[in-house]
């Protein structure tokens, strides 16, 4: 899978439902494994927009699905 498939994927914590940012960026170690994803966490409206950047840890996915990708515990 590449990072362009995983950028169009929403990103969604499994448990309140919410959509948490979208993915911009990945971390990988030295073996060549996925260790983190970076988001992109908008917050207010666009016109007054802050933007943050989170990292949520690779074990912290439940599910990647055809659309969206679940995320636990964050």
């Amino acid at each position: 899978m590449r990072l362009s498939d995983l950028q169009d994927k929403d990103v969604v914590d499994l448990k309140s439902g919410v959509k948490i940012g979208n993915i911009i960026d990945i971390k990988i170690n030295y073996d060549g494994n996925v260790t983190s994803l970076v988001l992109e966490k908008k917050k207010y409206s666009r016109l007054f927009s802050n933007n943050d950047e989170i990292e949520i840890s690779f074990d912290k996915i439940v599910k990647i699905g055809e659309d969206v990708i679940l995320i636990k515990d964050i």
